[in-house]
């Protein structure tokens, strides 16, 4: 064949290619951070679900606080729960909820990234519909991109910002490049997390928000493309979800089992006091507990003690979530770590666990408790390396000791005075005294702060807290807010010590820089809540998502663990360890827990059995 006559029949096989929206990507239906996924490209479903789980029926949630937007990707405004959810906002893929971190294909049909994962590549399914039936596009991916990074949440910012090109390669092929890493250890030019990070991008509509203004709270259902549609809301009062019969994915691998029930309803209650007698009486039909003692005895009652409502501790292998009282360390007295150090002496665990929870919980020592990332011991050699760059702006303690919490004997007050004592030793070593009772520092400012909560159910503990800093001469006064002004309060950083958390995953990646960074430490709506600057924090938590394995991200996030636990920026609380759920006996769930635990989104409503 003349060479021509090749190139003329490349050329035209290239232009039928870009016509027809091929892939020519190989067929990898998923990714896993290091290694291969789980499932195979031929898998049925999910081993934790049930994928013969009847359709139908209703599961009605009875939750506090309000919202006042359908919009989850801003920082303005209450978010209405299950708006930011798989079921009406989809993502290219999904996420495996029985793997550390692996996605398989959604909207996106296959996906493609090189060894270094300098780019990633998603081919879309043709198949893949929005609610009203039109097909979603690359054009949408690249909407979706561009609108988030510019007036997305600081996450989104932060992460869609790192890629230096974005281009539809065909009609279903779009590319995303990224930018080479500042600084990287050996052989790290690129972030391995972002493939998968772009592989969980909300994908929007921009046929439906353009010339919308995308940073405005709204109540109008935005155009979705997941299993759900809003289908009936009453601001601040009830929100009503309606399965999609017409549903595009419904016979997804990743879907089969998933998105049970015909109407997901939630009612909103100010107090939760009340809404756990909204579930006694019927009026909901799961639940989910944090607080033993209410689990221990709350729940004896008729239904429950006749089976129609049933109680189950689910265990699960996830980190539990960092929850304390968080310093903001942009405010006076807690720019200093020995003042937060002695604060956190004050703290009796053994007590207020034995007294107040029947002894259900356990104490945080980490920052990722429950988990195999939580530093113990002393650093080993591959987290020694790593924190050593930073030896003199780190406390000595990261490289000498084990990282421990403040321990009491349990007896009350008379348990609690050596720590007591140890804690005046370090406020009088950083310029404080007694004055008439009260703590003072060298301008004669007394020590008066405020610990900010959003739940009433906190303040026995908090109370607790305030008491035993009163024997120090600190004055501590307890305040609850709405949901609405704590998280203004919250995304402002205007608060002295606030009840809080971070969540985090088996693979913690950049998500810990918008935790912890210093260059979020100042954004408004952004996670760091204790206000951290330190370089340690910025080198080891943007250097997560370079890990080469999982050995090396371990021992990456371990030395994070320390020196944050170490700078005292928490006042550590506890967890449990399990999901407890209480749930009306018509509610069914696969035999198999994930290893994230409790996932309400395979549960199914039958009859009582």
């Amino acid at each position: 064949m003349p060479r021509s006559w090749v190139y003329r029949f490349s050329m035209a096989g290239l232009l039928l290619s870009l016509l027809a929206g091929v892939c020519h990507a190989e067929p990898v239906h998923g990714i896993a951070m290091y290694g291969a996924p789980k499932y195979p490209a031929s898998f049925h479903a999910f081993d934790y679900v049930n994928p013969e789980a009847p359709k139908g029926g209703t599961l009605r949630w009875a939750v506090t606080g309000s919202f006042d937007s359908l919009n989850p990707f801003i920082v303005r405004g209450r978010p209405a729960p299950g708006a930011g959810a798989a079921d009406v906002f989809e993502s290219l893929m999904a996420r495996a909820q029985d793997e550390p971190f692996s996605l398989y294909g959604l909207i996106a049909e296959t996906i493609e990234t090189p060894p270094d994962r300098s780019w990633v590549e998603f081919c879309l399914r043709p198949e893949a519909r929005w609610r009203d039936g039109s097909v979603i596009t690359v054009a949408d991916v690249l909407f979706s991109w561009e609108t988030l990074r510019k007036h997305g949440r600081p996450n989104h910012r932060a992460y869609y910002n790192r890629v230096v090109k974005a281009e539809a390669l065909d009609a279903r092929r779009v590319r995303f490049t990224f930018a080479p890493l500042a600084e990287g250890r050996a052989g790290e030019r690129y972030d391995r997390e972002l493939p998968l990070i772009l592989g969980l991008m909300p994908i929007l509509s921009e046929a439906w928000w353009r010339g919308r203004d995308f940073e405005a709270t709204i109540l109008e259902p935005p155009m979705g493309s997941g299993p759900y549609r809003v289908a009936a809301l009453v601001p601040g009062r009830s929100l009503e979800y309606r399965r999609r019969p017409d549903y595009w994915g419904r016979d997804l691998p990743v879907r089969r089992g998933t998105g049970n029930p015909d109407v997901v309803r939630y009612d909103f209650y100010r107090d939760d006091g009340v809404a756990l007698e909204a579930f006694k009486a019927g009026e909901a039909d799961l639940r989910r507990e944090f607080d033993p003692t209410r689990w221990a005895s709350g729940y004896d009652f008729p239904a429950a003690r006749d089976g129609r409502v049933r109680q189950e501790a689910l265990a699960h292998g996830r980190p539990e979530p960092m929850r304390g009282f968080i310093f903001n360390s942009r405010r006076w007295p807690f720019q200093n770590r020995v003042v937060r150090q002695a604060l956190g002496l004050a703290f009796d665990f053994a007590w207020i666990n034995r007294s107040l929870y029947r002894g259900a919980f356990k104490r945080s020592p980490s920052y990722y408790p429950n988990s195999e990332l939580a530093a113990t011991g002393l650093p080993s050699p591959e987290e020694t390396a790593l924190l050593e760059p930073f030896l003199a702006e780190l406390p000595p303690e990261v490289f000498t000791q084990p990282p421990a919490l403040p321990v009491t004997d349990g007896s009350g007050p008379a348990g609690l005075r050596a720590n007591l004592r140890e804690a005046m030793e370090l406020l009088r070593g950083a310029g404080w005294r007694i004055v008439d009772g009260d703590l003072v520092d060298t301008d004669n400012r007394p020590f008066v702060f405020e610990i900010l909560l959003n739940a009433s159910a906190d303040e026995k503990v908090a109370l607790e807290f305030a008491r035993a800093l009163s024997r120090l001469g600190i004055r501590a006064r307890v305040r609850t807010v709405d949901s609405a002004q704590f998280q203004g309060r919250l995304d402002g950083f205007d608060y002295d010590l606030v009840l809080y958390q971070w969540i985090s995953t088996l693979s913690p990646g950049n998500e810990q820089a918008i935790f912890f960074g210093s260059a979020a430490a100042e954004q408004p709506g952004g996670r760091n809540y204790a206000g951290v600057r330190s370089a340690a924090v910025d080198a080891l938590a943007g250097s997560l998502g370079q890990a080469p394995d999982r050995a090396a991200l371990v021992a990456r996030v371990r030395a994070l663990d320390r020196v944050l636990i170490w700078g005292h920026y928490v006042v550590p609380l506890f967890y449990l360890g399990e999901d407890r759920v209480a749930f009306w006996c018509r509610l069914h769930r696969p035999a198999v827990v994930p290893l994230y635990g409790f996932l309400p989104d395979v549960w199914w409503v039958g009859d009582c059995r």
